[in-house]
């Protein structure tokens, strides 16, 4: 047991951190906001169970997570070949780094995963498999955001005499885009602040952070 904390505790950390606050702190509060909503319209109130079913539930999550994922897709893609003098988020300047290597040349292919030791299209797929896991991440995640708002969508313009809106519908309208928009913003801002404090803020034993002792113009966690 051990070993598995000291060899996993940051997954398990993070792991913990968001079953909590999502079970805890967003079901629970969102289930208690959705009834208040519904009682100020005179409307009946839904159990836990019919709440996680809800179009409600389904947009506020997805429409948080699509910004996650297209967060870490694009900054997945940009670091790949944009540099920022000091930053320990970016490559360094004029040296290799292994992560530049190509796999086809690898010194060691016994050791290394298999779509390597298989080359061809499989390994076209996979030196790219990350940024490509959080680009269906985010498009899954953008059409349950648009799923589950059309739905509420609808339901408001019901209660208002309106008609309600299929998906396609939704996604022009400019409540669908404000939600997106109000989220992706966040994300690359906070990246913007991780990308320019790192140049000279620090922070002992993180592998985000240069050495403590490193000139602001080092750039790189080496």
């Amino acid at each position: 047991m051990r070993k598995l904390l000291h060899e996993n505790g940051l997954s398990l950390a993070l792991l913990l951190l968001f079953l909590t606050t999502f079970t805890a702190g967003q079901t629970l509060s969102g289930h208690l906001q959705h009834n208040e909503d519904r009682r100020d319209h005179g409307r009946p109130e839904l159990s836990y169970g019919e709440y996680l079913k809800s179009d409600h539930f389904l947009e506020a999550t997805m429409e948080n997570w699509e910004s996650e994922f297209l967060q870490m897709f694009v900054y997945v893609l940009l670091t790949v070949s944009l540099f920022q003098k000091g930053s320990s988020e970016s490559k360094k300047l004029d040296e290799p780094e292994p992560v530049d290597r190509d796999p086809r040349e690898s010194p060691d292919k016994k050791r290394a995963p298999w779509p390597v030791r298989r080359g061809g299209a499989i390994l076209r797929l996979y030196e790219n498999s990350l940024s490509l896991a959080f680009l269906l991440l985010f498009l899954a995640s953008f059409f349950l955001h648009a799923l589950g708002g059309a739905g509420e969508y609808s339901s408001e313009q019901l209660e208002h005499g309106g008609e309600t809106v299929t998906v396609l519908q939704y996604l022009g309208t400019s409540q669908f885009w404000f939600e997106s928009f109000q989220n992706w913003q966040s994300e690359f801002l906070a990246l913007f602040g991780m990308v320019v404090l790192s140049i000279w803020l620090r922070q002992r034993g993180s592998p985000e952070s240069k050495p403590v002792d490193a000139p602001h113009g080092h750039t790189g966690t080496d």
